[in-house]
């Protein structure tokens, strides 16, 4: 199979999707791997590099895009990349379609399949695609927040920490927050997970079961709420409201992890790295929607060491891998002009194909 890497033009995104070490595994199996020039520069590496890889360098976007049978980037595909696309080809990237209609619409219209990594899983149910970047985004977020909570910044600077959500991003956060020395509170509504962080944690955190009204008495009383709750596929849901804002701590920040999947506070809006944080109500707001690509060269190498088996099953097969791999099925985003995953499909208000539709044939 013929694949291409092109240089992700997403502000501030300095990811790569293969590295050179990826480029070396596709090669060697006897594909062909196009990149374009200057795509490994965020990661500190050169074209040099990917040609020992046995790449072959291209010096813009449209050859890229031109001459692939699948396309593995980092980021979603901005307007001038999904207008490039072509039927025959297969896209392999973060989409988080649920709150981007647009992209949906521009992916759909291109008759492209596009699968995304967010919606890959495991036969533990996890999400092995987004839980290596997951693990920065959490780990940052606490850095976020230092950085956030220091008075020239407009923050109040000490460290009640309320983690929405247990799972990798929520852990993630709290080890760091607990390591620094803050009173950490996690919520989270599964019971046994609960269980499950009071024993990693020791009793150094607080768990509390997810409802109403223990999301409002943390909220209120802390000085930072780190969002990292998801449903796969489908938009976060809003757990700090705006009427919440003028009852919190002035100066309190809030971390929204989740906004790729539309963001987990009412306030929310997707910002830069340039631009990472705005106000309201007294209270900051950081929302960036590339979190992991502030450190490239780490978040790159994390996401490549997961995604490239199944980069490699897809060269072999093509979407006839979906036939053998279900969890990889699960990553079917788009495929035909439709939306072919059911929560992102609900979440659009899109026409989707029914649960079962996803086994394909090399000759379709």
């Amino acid at each position: 199979m013929r694949i291409s890497v092109p240089t992700e033009i997403k502000s501030n995104e300095f990811r790569v999707g293969l590295v050179p070490g990826s480029v070396r595994e596709l090669t060697a199996r006897g594909h062909e791997v196009i990149v374009q020039s200057g795509a490994g520069a965020g990661i500190f590496a050169d074209d040099a590099d990917y040609e020992k890889a046995g790449a072959r360098i291209v010096p813009t976007a449209e050859a890229v895009f031109e001459e692939a049978e699948m396309i593995v980037k980092v980021k979603e595909p901005q307007a001038v990349e999904y207008r490039r696309l072509k039927p025959h080809q297969i896209l392999f990237t973060y989409l988080h379609l649920a709150p981007d209609p647009e992209q949906a619409r521009g992916l759909m219209e291109s008759g492209a399949t596009a699968i995304a990594y967010e919606t890959v899983t495991d036969a533990n149910g996890g999400l092995p695609l987004l839980a290596p970047m997951s693990e920065v985004a959490g780990r940052l977020a606490i850095e976020a927040a230092a950085i956030a909570l220091r008075r020239p910044t407009g923050g109040r600077g000490p460290a009640k920490v309320v983690v929405l959500g247990g799972g990798v991003v929520g852990t993630h956060a709290a080890r760091m927050a607990v390591g620094l020395g803050a009173d950490v509170s996690i919520i989270d509504r599964s019971l046994p997970r609960l269980r499950q962080l009071d024993e990693m944690f020791h009793g150094r955190v607080r768990t509390l079961a997810s409802t109403m009204d223990s999301i409002e008495t943390e909220v209120l009383g802390a000085d930072v709420v780190i969002g990292a709750v998801l449903v796969a596929g489908a938009s976060a849901p809003e757990l700090v409201t705006r009427d919440m804002l003028p009852r919190m701590k002035r100066g309190a920040v809030l971390v929204d992890v989740s906004i790729d999947q539309g963001g987990c506070f009412e306030t929310s809006r997707p910002t830069t790295h340039d631009h990472p944080t705005f106000e309201v109500d007294g209270i900051i707001h950081y929302c960036v929607a590339n979190m992991p690509g502030a450190v490239p060269v780490t978040s790159a190498q994390a996401l490549n060491n997961a995604t490239l088996p199944f980069v490699i099953k897809l060269a072999h097969k093509g979407l006839a891998a979906f036939d053998d791999d279900p969890h990889l099925a699960a990553g079917l985003n788009v495929r035909g002009g439709r939306i072919m995953h059911k929560a992102v499909a609900a979440s659009l208000g899109f026409d989707g194909a029914p649960a079962g539709n996803v086994r394909l044939v090399a000759a379709e």
